[in-house]
């Protein structure tokens, strides 16, 4: 069994698609960043660096066992189960690179242009460095699909999978099929997968429970990096 401790943003989606693919049973234990789960002293045995989502394997290497971080926990499923990640090493070493620029590039670079764009907007300069960054990595997807049917290699792959989740608010970018063809093919070939498919309903569905739940709470500021450094620091002292 895995546990998926979590909630449905990009890096979240990115390790339910992955379940939902591989078939393995999984549960979805919700952590809500909002109301501050994340720096509850049990969450963070699982993930110290009070980040989401975390998982646990019942039946791990040595037993029960929890990793961090969605690239790692991408790479750790693909091994245990044989998908998803070729065994051919030219192929596999092309999957490892798309996954890391993911990490590297796509995530870290279209988040800081969401939080520019909706709770620093009066800040032009934040907008304009990471709206443009953001539009050049579309624009090395679209080079990438111009050559190759996934984004690791010809295969379907975890690439596909953490990329994906990230790539859901195209349209606010203006990307469409006239000027970025072979990412919209692959758009919809990702949309087409029964396992997203599911993703996305479940992802819903989640959202909606965890809000539900969240009611009456206080709400956590979770751009705010002074305060989760001090609420880190508080749940962690000796």
């Amino acid at each position: 069994m895995i546990e998926l401790h979590s909630q449905p943003t990009p890096n979240g989606q990115k390790v339910m698609i992955m379940l939902e693919e591989i078939g393995l049973p999984w549960k979805h234990i919700d952590v809500n960043i909002r109301t501050g789960d994340q720096f509850t002293p049990e969450y963070l045995k699982l993930s110290p660096n009070n980040k989401i989502p975390a998982i646990v394997d019942t039946e791990g290497p040595g037993g029960r066992y929890s990793m961090m971080e969605s690239g790692a926990i991408l790479i750790y499923l693909a091994e245990k189960t044989g998908q998803f990640l070729p065994k051919d090493p030219r192929k596999r070493y092309d999957v490892l690179q798309w996954v890391i620029f993911q990490m590297a590039h796509v995530g870290p670079m279209f988040g800081q242009a969401n939080h520019f764009n909706t709770h620093a907007k009066d800040n032009q300069y934040g907008k304009d460095r990471y709206n443009n960054e953001a539009m050049r990595i579309y624009r090395v997807l679209e080079n990438r699909l111009r050559e190759s049917a996934w984004l690791g290699c010809d295969e379907y792959s975890i690439a596909d999978m953490a990329t994906y989740p990230w790539t859901k608010g195209y349209k606010e970018k203006g990307i469409d099929k006239a000027g970025f063809p072979n990412f919209m093919r692959w758009f919809e070939a990702m949309e087409a997968r029964p396992a997203v498919q599911r993703n996305n309903a479940m992802a819903a569905e989640i959202r909606a429970r965890m809000s539900k739940a969240a009611e009456g709470k206080e709400a956590v500021n979770i751009y705010d990096t002074k305060d989760n450094a001090a609420r880190l620091a508080e749940a962690t002292k000796p």
